[in-house]
């Protein structure tokens, strides 16, 4: 079998598929156009997030069996015309679970001892002591919405404070000895906390909107570290401004490409390009905390995610 590599990985990835008896092929420049004019040459393609693979791309794809996505999320793939082809598709948020985990407890622990504007503050010369003054996560509601691979490696990371744990999700039963599962009524009136780890569906697409965030009964923290389009941020601007949300650590924003690659069209000048205004709140915002799509970018899931698609592919080709 011949399988195309669409973006670069961990080395082991191709190394273990060659031992597997698979020849590999790369191509990390051409154009989309360029490789859908050689794709009914593989029989399988492994990508990250470089472009999407859409119903054209699957009906020159002829002889393609799968389809390996280094990462969790499988949104920029027409997943349901490739069944219909008999495409498999492997995916592997296995991964970077932990990751992801460590990674939202980081932000939560950062934001409650202000330790950004902490930082910020010291560097400019300033000792200011009673005005950060942080607060402690023991004694909190922590939410969930999402509790599959991401959402419950977050909570095992909860396990070591004095917090209650509750998570929703539209499947039943996903409930474990790290989170109690309840309604989403319920998880609103509760939550002092609320992290994100859905996936993006027609479900969770602008979720987080003004009236799920008036929802709460209590003003809370907002953690997402999933998918920036279940934020509208416009709506989460506003609840910041109301102090309805208490402040925000967001891995992901409404406004990044499907590649995940780029949110500036301008990266040396941002400020040049019109930016939206939620955004330019949110970057000077004192109580929200952002990172560039990182909070499953570990040298450890590096190695975890590839490995993941090797097994995943040996044991439903080899």
């Amino acid at each position: 079998m011949k399988i195309l590599h669409l973006d670069t990985n961990h080395s082991l990835l191709i190394n273990q598929l060659k031992n597997l008896g698979f020849e590999n092929f790369e191509d990390y420049t051409s154009s989309k156009t360029e490789i859908e004019d050689k794709i009914h040459l593989y029989d399988g393609i492994v990508i990250r997030s470089r472009f999407t693979i859409d119903k054209q791309f699957l009906d020159k794809a002829t002889n393609l069996k799968f389809i390996g996505r280094v990462g969790a999320g499988l949104e920029n793939i027409d997943c349901d015309y490739a069944e219909k082809k008999g495409v498999h598709l492997i995916s592997a948020p296995e991964g970077n679970r932990n990751a992801v985990g460590e990674h939202t407890l980081g932000m939560l622990l950062s934001l409650f001892n202000k330790l950004n504007k902490a930082d910020k503050e010291v560097r400019e010369g300033k000792w200011l002591r009673e005005e950060n003054r942080g607060i402690e996560l023991d004694g909190k509601t922590v939410g969930i919405i999402g509790y599959g691979n991401m959402g419950k490696a977050f909570a095992k990371k909860l396990r070591g404070f004095d917090v209650e744990v509750i998570c929703y999700d539209i499947k039943p039963d996903v409930g474990d000895e790290n989170a109690q599962q309840v309604s989403l009524k319920e998880l609103q009136e509760k939550a002092d906390v609320l992290s994100l780890h859905t996936p993006q569906t027609e479900l969770t697409m602008k979720m987080v909107n003004s009236d799920f965030i008036n929802g709460f009964s209590k003003p809370f923290w907002l953690l997402n570290t999933a998918r920036g389009k279940s934020v509208v941020t416009k709506d989460l601007v506003i609840a910041l401004e109301s102090g309805k949300v208490l402040g925000a650590g967001l891995d992901v924003l409404e406004y990044e490409k499907k590649s995940f690659e780029n949110l500036f069209t301008n990266q040396e000048n941002p400020e040049v390009e019109g930016m939206p205004t939620a955004l330019r709140y949110l970057i000077n915002a004192e109580n929200v905390l952002l990172s560039p799509h990182v909070a499953g970018w570990t040298i450890e899931s590096k190695e975890k995610l590839a490995q993941t698609i090797v097994d995943k592919i040996k044991e439903k080709f080899c």
